[in-house]
This record gives structure tokens, sequence and C-alpha cells, in this order.
């Protein structure tokens, strides 16, 4: 049974699931779906086409679902589509996509979303991932699974961020970040492997693996997308495929620092 507050608004239409609680002074649009085990705190407002899975926990005065912060936005027919089981902190802000960009944000399942995190307009969000305090995905975003992104980071539009990546806090990201490494300072830069991260998912032989091949690909001085494809023509490890395929296909660049000829 749902336990919704009379002090909270649901317009007609809204579809709400089983045992949701809804509190005071929420916000619920006509065309929401609200998921079975859905708990959302007082003073949160859920608006337009928003569809939201089971047992998420949205907190207080978070805003979900808003019109695009886009100027060329003008009342197309657009959604956000949200997972299960995410935890949504205060003040975050959600946006929906745009007809430029599909019409569609859509958001796994077990991420964990900080206090004033804002996710623009048709960002993809994959499952397990961290986003810290304030963290600000512009539009077009897209992440992989198991993504940390540290507090008070920015990542610029059309910015791709592979699985197993971490971005450190107060970053700024503007180049994709391939998966199973980890970026750092502003402008961003790669500092290695996010071993720590790795370490929790991934056995020793396949990290060993992982090293080797991005000694080859970011430390070589060899030309990137040649050395990616030498890589894929030899390895039979699948992670270092998905790590090669990701350079190759990259269409802003890996934010890298080259080794020159002359380097000791």
């Amino acid at each position: 049974m749902s336990n919704i507050s009379k002090l909270a608004v649901i317009e007609d239409g809204a579809i709400i699931g089983k045992d949701v609680e809804i509190g005071a002074f929420c916000h619920i649009s006509a065309q929401a779906v609200i998921g079975d085990g859905t708990k959302i705190a007082q003073g949160a407002s859920i608006y337009g086409k928003t569809t939201i899975g089971k047992n998420n926990k949205i907190f207080s005065h978070a805003v979900i679902g808003s019109i695009p912060q886009d100027l060329k936005f003008d009342g197309e027919d657009v959604e956000l589509i949200i997972g299960d089981n995410n935890k949504i902190r205060e003040f975050t802000l959600f946006n929906p996509g745009t007809k430029g960009g599909g019409g569609k944000t859509i958001i796994g399942n077990h991420n964990l979303f900080m206090g004033y995190v804002h996710l623009g307009h048709d960002v993809i969000i994959g499952n397990h991932c961290i986003l810290a305090n304030a963290a600000t995905l512009a539009g077009h975003v897209e992440v992989g699974d198991y993504v940390v992104i540290g507090g008070m980071t920015p990542i610029h539009q059309f910015v791709h961020i592979g699985d197993y990546a971490m971005v450190a806090g107060a970053s700024a990201l503007a180049q994709d970040l391939p998966p199973f490494c980890m970026a750092e300072g502003n402008r961003a830069v790669l500092r290695g492997l996010n071993l720590t991260g790795l370490r929790r998912h991934i056995n020793r032989n396949d990290i060993n693996a992982l090293k080797s091949a991005y000694r080859e690909l970011f430390e070589s001085g060899k030309p990137l997308k040649d050395v990616a494809g030498e890589l894929l023509e030899s390895t039979d490890n699948h992670y270092v495929s998905d790590l090669c395929n990701f350079v190759i296909k990259t269409k802003r660049g890996i934010p890298f620092e080259r080794k020159l000829d002359n380097d000791s």
C-alpha cells in the first residue's frame, strides 16, 4: 500500500506503483510513472514525461524531469527514463532529452547521485555509477558502468566515459575517457589505470593485461590509433579489446600527455 502525503500534488494521469512513498509538498506531473517501492521525500518535484523504476530513493528538493536547459528546446515531446534502485540525493537536477539528441535522457540501475548533481539533456548513464556532490554533466554525455566522478567536476558536452573509469574531484573533463582509466586535473588528463576500482571487480591477470596495453597505448609515443589496431589483432583479452575499441572510436580524442621522441 502506498503512503502519499495529503500535502503532495499528484496531477491526474500520473501512474503510481505499489508501496510508493511520496512526502509533503512533492509535485508529480500527469505524465509521470513511479515504479513500485520508490520513495520520494518531501519537496521533491517530478516534471514532464518521466518514468522512474522500482525501489528508487529520491531525496528532498530533487528536481527530476524539468525542461532541458537548451535554448533550442521548443516544447517537443521528450522524456527522462530512470531505472531501478538508484539513490538521488538532495537538490539534484535531471533534465530530459531534446529532439536533436534523440529525445531521451536515460539512467540505469544502482547508481548514487549525491547532492547538487546535474544531468543535462540527452545524457546516458549506465549502472553502478557514483557521481559525487556537484558533479555536472553537460548535454549528450555518455557514461558507462561502474564509473566514479568526483565532486565539483564538470564534464563537457558529447564526452564519453568508459566502464570502470574514474574522474577525480575538482577536475574538468573535456575529452573522452577510456574504460578502466583515471583522469585528473583542469583540464583533466590520464593519470593511469583506475586500479582501486579495477581490483574490486577484475582479476589480477586481466589487470596485468590492461597495464601492458596502457603502456603501449599511452607511453610508447607511437600513434595512438595505430597501436590500438595492433593490440586488437594480437590480444584475446576482452578488456584490452574494449579499451582499444574505445580509443579507435573516440570522436573527441583522449586527454593524455604525449611523450616526445627525445624523452628519457
